[in-house]
């Protein structure tokens, strides 16, 4: 009896103690919420007047860093792969790393979670996640914030404030491109929208921008939705559907995917029309090209260097350093008749790569070589 009530009291002091760890890990990697401004102002923008700051209690490097990736099947997906092995391969970023791994698990958000859940086991320092869906990663958010795992979510964010998110203002980037329709379509029309991946953050706030800004002009706007999944070929495949079988269009809106949707254009012997679009050189190069033809773009969007901006917040995190719990990027944009070459687009370049891919004020400005030199395999 003596025996058992003594390893009875062993089982009971050993479950103290790892719940004391547990606990005390857990307290211990919460973050302080601090007065700001960021240690990088420059570069951590806070998206509000209300955005929190935060630090972190500061780990010692170098640091295991992953990147959790969903949908890789387009051109900006792989670009921002590539980027993120880039950038973590830049002998300042190198130095701070004692590894930098990635996985792309495609559209299935199970897949992610798991992904991200194996990272958390596995001890990394900090994840950074592009989301395929902003709310369905709660509990994964709960258990990183217990082992004092710093997440960040770039492009495709968490609706968490458990989470780091660093994202351009998508919402805006409908609104802009719908507003570039309304000037060149005074009088409302028939617009194709070209959308992206169903259920993203990105997929919706740029359909609500574009919507809710043609609702709101007073205009009669007959709007066709497809889905081009922010691929060249999808989209391509898609607009030429609609063109056959709702065509013609007045204006064109697509959230990436653009140079597919020329071509369909083209192919479709279809007039060339306003169009508000990304950032691909392809489109860029089309726009220049078929300006003087009814091809009047604005190009906007945000390059895939968002992804060495969440590793950089997430290094800086570690460090405990204050970071904004909501990071604001700036828009790269540029419109008809604005298009320069060797600027704005460059005609010796794949058509796939996505121009504006920098952001002077964070140190991070890539050259089409540095990225293309990387592959967009797991690794």
């Amino acid at each position: 009896m003596h025996k058992v009530k003594k390893a009875k009291f062993a089982r009971i002091a050993a479950f103290s103690a790892s719940a004391f760890v547990l606990f005390c890990g857990t307290a211990g990697a919460e973050p302080k919420v601090v007065s700001g401004p960021a240690a990088d102002p420059g570069c951590m923008v806070p998206w509000g007047a209300d955005t929190q700051f935060l630090q972190y209690p500061k780990k010692d490097g170098p640091y295991r860093i992953a990147l959790a990736n969903g949908y890789i099947a387009n051109t900006w997906r792989i670009q921002m792969v590539q980027t993120a092995k880039a950038y973590a391969a830049q002998p300042d970023v190198a130095a701070k790393l004692k590894e930098f791994k990635v996985v792309s698990t495609g559209e299935d958000v199970p897949a992610q979670i798991s992904a991200i859940n194996n990272f958390i086991d596995a001890g990394y320092d900090a994840i950074v996640v592009n989301a395929q869906n902003p709310t369905a990663f709660g509990p994964v958010i709960k258990r990183a914030k217990q082992a004092g795992v710093i997440l960040v979510a770039f492009d495709n964010i968490l609706d968490t404030k458990d989470a780091i998110n660093v994202n351009v203002d998508q919402k805006g980037l409908g609104v802009l491109w719908a507003d570039w329709l309304i000037k060149h379509l005074p009088n409302g029309g028939k617009v194709l929208e070209v959308r992206g991946v169903a259920g993203t953050s990105v997929d919706t706030d740029r359909h609500n921008g574009i919507h809710e800004t043609l609702d709101a002009s007073g205009k009669k706007f007959t709007v066709t939705e497809v889905v081009g999944k922010w691929d060249d070929g999808v989209a391509q495949k898609a607009t030429a559907d609609a063109i056959a079988t709702n065509g013609p269009f007045d204006g064109i809106t697509a959230q990436g995917g653009d140079t597919g949707v020329v071509q369909a254009m083209i192919d479709a012997k279809h007039p060339f029309v306003p169009f508000g679009g990304e950032t691909e050189n392809g489109f860029r190069k089309f726009c220049a090209a078929h300006a003087a033809e009814g091809l009047k773009c604005s190009s906007a969007g945000t390059g895939p260097a968002q992804v060495a901006v969440a590793i950089k917040t997430a290094i800086a995190a570690l460090e405990g350093q204050v970071v904004p719990q909501a990071i604001k990027l700036p828009t790269a944009i540029v419109s008809d008749p604005d298009f320069k070459e060797g600027q704005d687009y460059y005609p010796t370049q794949s058509d796939n790569f996505f121009v504006g891919n920098s952001f002077p004020t964070c140190g991070i400005n890539f050259t089409a070589q540095e990225i293309m030199g990387q592959t967009k395999e797991n690794q």
